[in-house]
């Protein structure tokens, strides 16, 4: 990977990772393809990453005119809720969704309410703010293998749930790549370590359904990628290694929930139970920071994954 500026890693095939800036640095990332002097992004992190992605723009002599698309794998707030305002100011540019989140674009109410109700109204209003919503008329509605043409670069959207039962994934065979959404997992780049990438899955506090999620990463794996691009963080490929790992971890998760589904803590117990199992999977990944530093990068996923655990274990 080449850092062109900061915050920006050039992937190539006309691809570049930008960093949205959302809670941490390397936490979120926005994808921009660029295709005969056009573009279109994927995901787009807050509000607050949207200046960010308009950077990116300028850096690389685009116009906001010649922005086509924005691609919006699922409309969890850390990938599209700077997407309205981003719209903003692209003029010529459609939003393209899952018919079951294209409604939650065109009026944000009940996605404002649902995520008020896991973080609260003051951290919902300090991390995302104002979701804008995106106008009808801008909005592309697509099916499972649906093939959209950009700018003569062939790509097409594979439904996957487990994760959201609003989600694709995006597949450019051009780049033999697939732009993953949370269907793979997470993947941070400070949990690299010489065995290579650590992954694992994301729960949500509803709609976690693991059939579903094993079924989206033999779906992935199916289009025998060479690359995977992931919103949090970006390019991985090792990818057999990461579909093993991840299948496991799936089932990992799921006997942690079922473990602990009687306890009378069960939150408090499942929170301690997965911050251990972190703990050993990283040590045994050959991680080297410390505990502390560990925690800070996986606190909110342990946060969200006992959230979406527990609410699996009461909505069978």
């Amino acid at each position: 990977m080449v850092n062109v500026v900061p915050g920006t890693i050039e992937l190539g095939d006309g691809i570049t990772a930008i960093d949205t800036d959302h809670l941490r640095p390397l936490f979120d990332a926005s994808h921009l393809i660029l295709e005969n002097g056009r573009a279109a992004f994927v995901d787009t992190g807050a509000n607050s990453s949207v200046p960010l992605l308009l950077a990116a723009l300028e850096q690389k002599d685009i116009d906001v005119a010649d922005v086509d698309y924005v691609f919006l794998t699922h409309v969890h707030l850390d990938h599209a809720g700077g997407a309205g305002l981003l719209m903003q100011a692209l003029p010529n540019a459609s939003a393209v969704l899952h018919p079951r989140g294209a409604p939650h674009m065109i009026d944000p109410t009940k996605l404002v309410r649902g995520a008020k109700a896991v973080y609260g109204e003051e951290k919902f209003t300090r991390e995302y703010g104002n979701i804008v919503p995106i106008p009808e008329d801008r909005v592309i509605v697509v099916d499972d293998e649906q093939e959209i043409n950009f700018a003569g670069r062939k790509v097409h959207f594979l439904f996957t749930e487990g994760h959201a039962r609003h989600h694709y994934v995006l597949h450019d065979p051009q780049s033999s790549g697939v732009f993953t959404g949370d269907s793979f997992g997470l993947s941070y780049r400070e949990l690299d370590t010489a065995k290579g990438e650590f992954i694992y899955p994301t729960t949500t506090p509803i709609h976690f359904d693991p059939p579903e999620a094993h079924k989206a990463i033999d779906r992935i794996m199916n289009l025998q990628p060479a690359q995977l691009f992931l919103t949090h963080y970006s390019r991985v490929r090792d990818l057999q290694r990461l579909a093993v790992d991840m299948h496991r971890r799936i089932d990992d998760f799921v006997d942690l929930a079922r473990r602990h589904a009687g306890d009378a803590e069960r939150t408090t117990n499942m929170h301690k139970s997965l911050n251990e199992y972190f703990a050993g999977e990283l040590d045994a990944h050959g991680y080297q920071g410390s505990a502390g530093e560990m925690r800070a990068i996986v606190e909110i996923d342990v946060m969200l994954n006992t959230m979406g655990l527990e609410y699996w274990l009461d909505h069978p």
